[in-house]
């Protein structure tokens, strides 16, 4: 694709998930932010398609998209009351979270300056070349260094105890 047209998808899908995350975060109503970060993570998942990795962009909406923020939802519908309105932030937070801000776009600025950025016309270099996907059921299931068996079983440990301790917050009421 030519490198000028590639700049564009980059800057439309970039820009969206910036203008997206702002929306997410600032949000009154906690239902809407859960759905613009719905799409901050939809847009994500554009830009691993972007790169040509198709099965990140596919675990991106299936896990993220799909299974996380659907948790996040089922917490909110639990947690909060029909009338519930959210407490607005003392001045000291919004500082405190501008100068955190501030502090990831000069890392960012950082990273962007002291790395040289040069456009692949080799398709070996572009990521056109895909780990197989046994390689990777391989790595994800393997009990051997550098494979994720224990550290998935664990997140999913993580996720049920999530799940219990929502029940228990909606059983209460």
């Amino acid at each position: 694709m030519d490198p000028i047209i590639n700049l564009i998808i980059f800057a439309i899908l970039g820009v969206t998930i910036l203008l997206l995350s702002v929306l997410a975060v600032s949000s009154k109503s906690l239902l809407r932010s859960a759905t613009y970060l719905l799409l901050v993570l939809i847009l994500t998942a554009g830009l691993y398609l972007f790169l040509n990795y198709h099965f990140l962009a596919a675990v991106q909406i299936a896990v993220y998209a799909g299974g996380v923020l659907i948790l996040f939802i089922f917490a909110i519908f639990l947690t909060s009351y029909q009338g519930d309105v959210m407490e607005k932030h003392q001045a000291r937070k919004y500082i405190l979270g501008g100068l955190a801000a501030l502090g990831g776009i000069a890392v960012t600025a950082f990273a962007l300056v002291k790395h040289q950025f040069v456009y692949a016309t080799d398709s070996a270099l572009s990521g056109d070349n895909e780990i197989n996907m046994k390689e990777i059921g391989n790595a994800l299931m393997g009990t051997e260094k550098y494979q994720y068996l224990l550290p998935f079983e664990v997140l999913s440990l993580l996720l049920l105890a999530c799940i219990i301790g929502g029940i228990l917050i909606a059983r209460k009421r």
